[in-house]
């Protein structure tokens, strides 16, 4: 996908990651980009920086994602491109147990991680296809296609998320639907600050980095965007020897387990 001249709608846009997306694609050429957040300040504070328009949405509200869709499309007419990037991170309460999470906690993880993304595919969809094409953005994580040690919740939901994308692509593609799936590692956004993870292991990538990889994956329209390009090798020995990467996993978490010194 060229950006130039594009329709965006940013979930998660007020921070972070979409709030990187957002001023880059703007470098990039867009039309017209919609910011959506659960914090309408911050939403109305990046729109303002591109010069878009902003709506304050809660991503776990099918009603609230449809007023989304309905916004964009009478603001500018369409959506070229949908990226459903707001998602949630929780932490068990009791790392060494994996069922510690609420029932509230594991449904808030479903609605965020998974559904957020099955709502927006279900408002912009009809459009899309309507006008003979259009590409979906799902940011996911690394952890939808290794792990997540400490957090069932995040890494459960993340691998849905990642096979609900997958759906879509297959599904839709002779509609000329693409979608790609973001997975990187640690980046440094609030999500990330002050959580106890393996995440980091490879290092914590700038926001202004990841964007960079996005508009690459864009317009190579690849499924798959890994701005840590580790993750292919880990996926790789994952898939190779699953005994083996549960074995290498359990020596990280132990590690990562482990009081720091002072």
């Amino acid at each position: 996908m060229d950006l130039q001249d594009k329709v965006v709608v940013i979930t998660g846009g007020g921070s972070g990651i979409g709030k990187a997306m957002a001023e880059r694609f703007r470098r990039a050429g867009a039309a017209g980009v919609v910011i959506a957040d659960l914090d309408g300040d911050a939403a109305e504070a990046v729109a303002r920086s591109v010069g878009g328009v902003s709506i304050r949405v809660d991503v776990a509200v099918e009603a609230d994602v449809q007023r989304m869709v309905g916004l964009a499309e009478k603001r500018f007419g369409r959506i070229d491109l949908m990226c459903s990037n707001a998602g949630v991170s929780v932490r068990d309460p009791d790392f060494n147990n994996a069922t510690s999470a609420s029932n509230d906690t594991w449904m808030l993880g479903w609605n965020v991680n998974v559904m957020a993304h099955v709502y927006a595919a279900r408002a912009a969809l009809p459009g899309m296809i309507a006008r003979g094409g259009g590409y979906f953005l799902h940011t996911v994580s690394a952890a939808g296609l290794l792990s997540q040690p400490g957090s069932p919740v995040y890494a459960t939901t993340k691998h849905a998320a990642v096979g609900f994308a997958e759906s879509l692509a297959i599904t839709h593609r002779s509609q000329n639907i693409r979608v790609s799936i973001l997975c990187p590692q640690a980046v440094d956004t609030p999500m990330i600050r002050g959580a106890r993870g393996s995440q980091a292991v490879d290092g914590v990538m700038a926001p202004a980095d990841v964007a960079d990889c996005v508009v690459d994956g864009l317009a190579a329209e690849t499924f798959l965007i890994l701005p840590h390009p580790q993750v292919a090798t880990y996926m790789q020995r994952k898939t190779g020897d699953y005994d083996r990467w549960i074995a290498g996993m359990v020596r990280l978490r132990d590690r990562i387990a482990q009081p720091s010194a002072g």
